[in-house]
């Protein structure tokens, strides 16, 4: 048989194929208005991180080849181009959902979204007054003297750039031009306003709009003549490898300052700024021509997040109530309650409360002797810190490994970090080159029938405000396999180049990619020998190359695959002799799908895991991560038909197909169904009590 040559997807490009999905759903006419509005600003929030890191490290490497002359498995120039082409067509359909389909929708809804000429005479005296009063005070003026000592852009801030015609006065007896700087305050201020209507409409202006009718009081001795919003967006990574000394921690630090001065990676602009104004500019900031990038009257859509909503129904998701687990209510004690049972949490349909309980729990029970827990990402106000705090001012062992990695969020985790070393606790830090993102916990406690451990482990980060968002699980277990385990957890944080094994958890980077690969191979053998055989694998992104090869190896072996990935996906499905067997689809709904599940038919004796890692070479290799495998029958059932809802999915399920269109999964079954309102009536069905009747 002729060999087929392995395909995959660009990395960086397939990306580009998640946020445009994430973009497709502000087009969906069964989306409420408002939740439209927030894809848009899902969209445009993931666009900017994309070109501070991963535009910005293709750039490094762009000059780093041309330097030394060093061949790359991807040509940084080609690359580059191909993510522009598909970035600016992408912002064209944005700049069209936008203007010819959310805007007239929210209009057929009496929410209108006004700029200047817009305004009735009442509204303009309102936006003057308001500008006076609220907003003039917080706008400082840089006028660009030299364009050798430009005004310093901080990174993804908003700024007008101004153009102005200094008149002819008895000290300067000539006209010339003067340019100046203005950032847009929305770090103090509020990019929405509200405007009174007299017609009872919900008015709302952007901040950018009133700044620009209130302009003329800003320079009232200038006659204005171009104004225009302009963005710049600097490389995010920190490159620690560039400090020399000190550790992790006091290398961030150092370099968190740079983040903010990094070279440029995004030189947004109104595309209608005449050419000679935005040569000048480019003049004055030192920007390359491929840094360039055209835009519309507007930049950071992702304020639409905090755009004031009116008091009208079915402009949101209808809400769901956070669902209690009756069978952990029953009980006083969380501890007596995982004593008796395991019990998986899901969120954000379930309450992250227990977590919280757990936590609290255990800072004032004086049997409670030790606890130990990884950090990744926690919420600002962390109830969860604050619990671990209160553990360690009462005199207990409080172990916390703190990973200040965990990129936009290092500044906020060195801040717990002191924070808890202060209070008393033994607070461990990233190791260089080496990303902690294991999400477990492990208490112990001194009983009655001697010392007993307790385990969680998750699949997302110990924060109560993700939580609401974000599509995780959590198990609580007291099984001593898995609590002695997650404990040795702990011993590899210490020192990550001890010598451990585990037996029951699968753990990365040293076991994990191993104990997948031979799990596809008992499927690979069990398909070669005519049996049934099988997997479905759930992940936010599927990138690793050695993994994706082992899937088309098994595909080619007969063995039924079903992959549900939300974001980066670079396997190639649906391709005869290499992928034919393998059917992936992603799911962009309302809430974030985080959770990763594996399951495996493992002839009939069926193991699924559950884990913070997803199958990309960086959770496989350069991160400790833990899979934990689900051994209670009740919660195995659950997470099967929690997937099982998802392979469903016929309204908000799309696959990924061989062209990359990626389509809505579409069936001729007359019951529709979408897997995250189908697990949250699932969930309360099983886990809710039902409410007596009601007598007479």
């Amino acid at each position: 048989m002729k060999a087929i040559k392995e395909r995959f997807f660009d990395r960086d490009l397939s990306w580009l194929s998640f946020n445009y999905r994430v973009l497709q759903e502000a087009k969906n006419p069964n989306v409420p208005i408002l939740e439209r509005l927030r894809f848009l600003a899902i969209y445009s929030s993931n666009l900017d991180e994309f070109y501070s890191v991963r535009v910005a490290s293709a750039k490094s490497f762009l000059r780093f080849s041309k330097q030394a002359n060093v061949k790359l498995e991807v040509i940084p120039k080609k690359l580059l181009k191909k993510i522009f082409r598909t970035v600016n067509k992408h912002q064209s359909e944005f700049g069209k959902i936008y203007r010819e389909e959310l805007l007239p929708a929210l209009r057929r809804r009496s929410i209108y979204i006004l700029d200047n000429s817009e305004l009735s005479p009442p509204q303009v005296d309102y936006v003057k007054k308001y500008f006076k009063k609220k907003v003039l005070p917080l706008l400082e003026q840089q006028v660009i003297k030299d364009p050798d000592h430009p005004p310093f852009l901080e990174t993804k801030d908003l700024y007008f750039a101004i153009k102005m015609l200094h008149p002819q006065s008895k000290k300067v007896k000539r006209e010339f031009y003067e340019y100046s700087i203005i950032k847009i305050p929305t770090d103090q201020h509020p990019r929405f306003v509200v405007v009174p209507d007299e017609k009872n409409r919900h008015t709302v202006m952007f901040l950018d709009d009133i700044i620009r009718l209130g302009l003329p009081d800003l320079f009232p001795k200038r006659i204005l003549e171009e104004c225009y919003a302009i963005k710049l967006s600097r490389d995010a990574e920190l490159y620690l490898e560039d400090e020399l000394s000190g550790d992790v921690v006091e290398k961030i630090q150092k370099s968190l300052k740079k983040r903010y001065t990094g070279i440029p990676a995004r030189f947004l602009y109104d595309s209608n700024i005449p050419k000679p104004f935005l040569k000048y500019l480019r003049l004055v900031f030192k920007i390359k021509k491929e840094d360039l990038i055209p835009g519309g009257r507007y930049h950071n859509f992702h304020d639409l997040f905090d755009f004031p909503v009116p008091d009208k129904a079915n402009l949101l998701y209808p809400k769901h109530e956070i669902l209690p687990h009756a069978a952990l209510d029953k009980h006083t004690s969380m501890f007596e309650a995982i004593a008796a049972n395991d019990y998986m949490l899901h969120f954000p349909y379930q309450s992250f409360d227990y977590v919280i309980r757990l936590m609290e729990e255990a800072a004032v029970d004086p049997a409670v002797k030790c606890i130990k827990i990884t950090l990744y990402r926690v919420a600002d106000g962390s109830l969860v810190a604050n619990a671990l705090m209160k553990a360690a001012k009462k005199g207990k062992e409080v172990v916390v490994f703190n990973e200040v990695q965990a990129r936009f969020d290092e500044k906020s985790n060195i801040y717990w970090g002191k924070k808890l070393e202060k209070a008393g606790a033994k607070v461990l830090y990233s190791h260089e080159g080496l990303k902690v993102h294991t999400k477990i916990a492990y208490i112990e406690r001194e009983e009655p029938t001697g010392t007993k451990g307790y385990a969680y482990l998750g699949t997302g980060n110990f924060n109560e405000k993700t939580a609401r968002i974000y599509c995780d699980h959590a198990l609580l277990t007291c099984n001593p396999e898995l609590v002695a385990e997650t404990n040795k957890i702990f011993q590899l944080l210490e020192a990550p180049d001890a010598d451990l094994s585990f037996d029951k958890l699968l753990v990365a980077p040293k076991e994990m990619r191993g104990k997948f690969m031979d799990l596809i191979d008992y499927e690979i053998d069990k398909a070669k020998a005519g049996e049934r055989s099988g997997m479905t694998l759930k992940m936010n992104s599927l990138e690793d190359k050695m993994m994706i090869r082992k899937l088309y190896e098994a595909s080619n072996a007969g063995v039924k695959i079903k992959i549900i990935v939300r974001g980066i996906c670079c396997l190639v499905p649906g391709v005869e002799n290499l992928s034919k067997n393998i059917h992936v689809i992603s799911i962009v709904d309302r809430y974030l799908e985080h959770g990763r599940i594996y399951m495996f038919h493992h002839g009939g004796e069926e193991k699924i895991y559950a884990a913070s890692a997803d199958w990309m070479s960086r959770n496989l290799s350069r991160r400790i991560e833990v899979g934990f495998p689900i051994y209670d029958k009740a919660i195995k059932k659950e997470l099967k038909k929690i997937i099982q809802l998802q392979l469903k999915d016929n309204t908000r399920a799309r696959y990924i197909n061989k062209l990359q269109t990626n389509p809505y999964r579409r069936s001729s079954a007359k019951q529709k169904v979408r897997a995250q309102e189908d697990t949250y009536r699932y969930l309360k069905e099983l886990h809710v009590p039902k409410s007596p009747p009601v007598a007479g």
